[in-house]
Formats: C-alpha cells, sequence, structure tokens
C-alpha cells in the first residue's frame, strides 16, 4: 500500500473532512479513501459517458425540435494498391 501527504491543506476543509467523517462513523483517513474511491470510479466507468449523454436528451426532449438530420458524408477514396 502507498501513502500520501498532502500539504498547505485549509483549516476549513480538514474541519468539514473531520465531521463528514464523524458522520459516518469513519477515520478522516478512510472517509479521504472513500472519497477518492468514489470519484475515480464514477470517472472510470464505462456509462459515465452514456448517463451524461441521457441526462442532456431528457432536458431538451420536451422542446418539440425536429431531430438534428443526418449529415452526407462526401465518398471515401479508394484504397491504393501498393503491390
Amino acid at each position: 500500500m502507498s501513502s500520501i501527504t498532502i500539504r498547505n491543506l485549509d483549516d476549513q476543509l480538514k474541519a468539514s473532512l473531520r465531521l463528514r467523517a464523524a458522520r459516518h462513523g469513519l477515520s478522516m483517513e478512510q472517509e479521504v479513501r472513500n472519497i477518492l474511491q468514489s470519484t475515480l470510479a464514477a470517472e472510470a466507468s464505462p456509462t459515465s459517458g452514456l448517463a451524461f449523454a441521457m441526462r442532456i436528451h431528457e432536458r431538451f426532449q420536451g422542446l418539440g425540435v425536429d431531430p438534428t438530420p443526418e449529415l452526407e458524408r462526401p465518398a471515401t477514396r479508394a484504397v491504393p494498391d501498393l503491390t
């Protein structure tokens, strides 16, 4: 296991962390580990982008706007024969 030291932590932030840990019945160290773990797990989740897209869809769904038309793409070039 590794350890880190966080210097220059604001006194108010440390007090808030201490209160949060006490509410959860944990040490400050365990509370920080839990916060880091949940934050990083949410960022790494493959569905986090999907959830964001769904929230955007739900937010603008009731506006009665036509869906975005699919754009025509130019034909791709033929693959050159290099033999």
